[in-house]
C-alpha cells in the first residue's frame, strides 16, 4: 500500500506527484486497461514531473498485456522522436518489459477482421524496435512498494 499522502511529499522538490524517492521524476509511466480478455483495451502515458498526460491511445479490442506492450513503445519512440534519449520509462508490467527487450509481441490474441487493425499497430511497433537501438531505461515499477503506477486508469 502506497503510504504517501501528501501531493507532493515534502521531501520531494521535483515533481507535483507523491513518487517515492528511489523513482526519477524525469520520467514517463505508461499503463493499460482493458475491460474483459479480449475486450476495448486502452493505454496511457504521464510524465512523473509534471503530471500531465503524454499520450493516450483507444480504446480498441485487444488485450491488457497488448496494451502494455504498445505503451512503452509509443514512449520510447515519442522520445526517440523529441531527442529524449535517457528519459525513463516506467512500466508496471512485467511480460510487456520482457515483450519489449525480445521485439516481440507474444500475444495470443485472435487474429480476425475485429483485431487487424491492432495487429497493424502491434506490426508497426515491432517493426520500431527492430529499426531503432534505443538507450531510454525501462524500469519495472514496484507496485507493491510504491502503490499504483501514476498512469493507472483505476478501475480495479
Amino acid at each position: 500500500m502506497n503510504i504517501l499522502s501528501q501531493n507532493p511529499p515534502d521531501y520531494r522538490h521535483d515533481t507535483v506527484l507523491p513518487l517515492p524517492m528511489e523513482v526519477k521524476a524525469d520520467a514517463w509511466a505508461v499503463d493499460a486497461a482493458c475491460s474483459g480478455n479480449p475486450g476495448p483495451m486502452e493505454y496511457q502515458c504521464i510524465d512523473l514531473q509534471t503530471g500531465a498526460q503524454v499520450f493516450h491511445y483507444g480504446p480498441v479490442k485487444g488485450t491488457n498485456n497488448i496494451g502494455e506492450f504498445l505503451a512503452i513503445v509509443h514512449a520510447l519512440a515519442l522520445c526517440w522522436q523529441k531527442g529524449l534519449h535517457d528519459k525513463t520509462i516506467y512500466s508496471d508490467s512485467n511480460n510487456a518489459i520482457l515483450w519489449v527487450k525480445k521485439r516481440q509481441c507474444k500475444t495470443k490474441l485472435e487474429r480476425t477482421p475485429e483485431t487487424e487493425p491492432l495487429y497493424q499497430v502491434i506490426l508497426r511497433a515491432e517493426n520500431w524496435l527492430r529499426t531503432h537501438n534505443y538507450r531510454n531505461p525501462i524500469v519495472k515499477w514496484e507496485t507493491k512498494k510504491w502503490g499504483e503506477v501514476p498512469a493507472d486508469f483505476g478501475r480495479k
